[in-house]
């Protein structure tokens, strides 16, 4: 019985250690978004689609509050996210990261004028596009990874998905470019051009948090001598090794196939090893981003 106590309780605190550790990356990455927004973007009407880029092109002619009008806008948003998307879950880990958003980029178009004496740090629209784009795709990057997102247009964009089978990045170019042509009209074409450039590394850096870089590369060998190559690879390179027969489309030949993942630095002793083993082998070798398990970095625990 006390076992059996002392497996939920530690279950419990595992649940409330992932949650509290979602809850830091979400309130990390909001604020970094924020930063992102409220000190390149903002100053310079860049507005890179979604809703902060209308709240943007808004505040331009109203002068209203940037935060406000997102967290307002996001208001029907996350109710339609609950009734088509998954309930009050959904919205929980939806409206943390919208929250925090919203008050961090009010808070810091008040109080960075004030804290920094060079604000914004540079007129050069170049500069402020790649990092107000890197800036906002790790944050994005550091939230996503953390189930919540920042709601806006990404949520039309999933229930469309949803609805139509259309792709979310089919969903998210017309979304966005009806916004940045609004930009366009509003501002000029040419800071529309910043913000599809903003879109763009954006993506790129969000891509980049939430995979990490490519540091593993995973071999495939066609060779007549399986066995010599594997005894090669496991003495030379300590990575676990699978292989099976093939039959060749045009000879009609029996070959087999061998796969190995290894880490980017092995990429060398992998080429003398199966030269080694076999000179007429057919080796090709791919890009891989993350490799979990044996022999590499563990798979991460369970969220639920």
């Amino acid at each position: 019985m006390q076992i059996k106590q002392s497996s939920k309780a530690r279950a419990r605190l595992g649940r409330i250690w992932r949650e509290t550790r979602r809850l830091l990356l979400v309130f990390l990455g909001a604020t970094m978004s924020a930063l992102g927004y409220a000190l390149f973007l903002v100053p310079h009407q860049i507005a890179a689609g979604g809703v902060s880029g209308i709240s943007i092109i808004v505040n331009a002619f109203t002068g209203w509050p940037v935060g406000l009008m997102i967290l307002a806008m996001n208001a029907p948003l996350l109710v339609l996210g609950y009734l088509q998307l998954g309930g009050w879950r959904f919205v929980y880990r939806t409206l943390v990261g919208v929250v925090i958003f919203s008050v961090g980029s009010d808070l810091f178009l008040a109080y960075l004028p004030r804290l920094m004496p060079a604000y914004p740090l540079t007129q050069d629209l170049l500069l402020n596009t790649i990092y107000g784009g890197i800036v906002g795709g790790i944050g994005g990057g550091l939230i996503y990874r953390a189930g919540s997102s920042l709601g806006g247009t990404g949520i039309i964009g999933r229930i469309v998905q949803r609805r139509t089978g259309q792709p979310l990045s089919q969903v998210y170019l017309y979304t966005d470019s009806a916004i940045i042509a609004t930009a366009g009209l509003a501002f000029g074409w040419e800071l529309a051009l910043y913000a599809l450039l903003v879109l763009f590394i954006n993506g790129l850096a969000t891509d980049y948090t939430l995979e990490g870089p490519s540091n593993t590369r995973t071999a495939t060998i066609i060779t007549d001598h399986p066995q010599a190559v594997v005894d090669n690879l496991l003495a030379n390179l300590h990575r676990g090794v699978s292989y099976w027969p093939i039959t060749g489309g045009y000879t009609g030949r029996r070959r087999f196939m061998v796969l190995c993942t290894i880490s980017r630095a092995q990429v060398h002793d992998l080429k003398s090893a199966v030269a080694a083993a076999d000179p007429r082998a057919f080796l090709t070798i791919g890009v891989g981003h993350q490799a979990l398990g044996a022999g590499f970095a563990p798979l991460p625990p369970s969220a639920e």
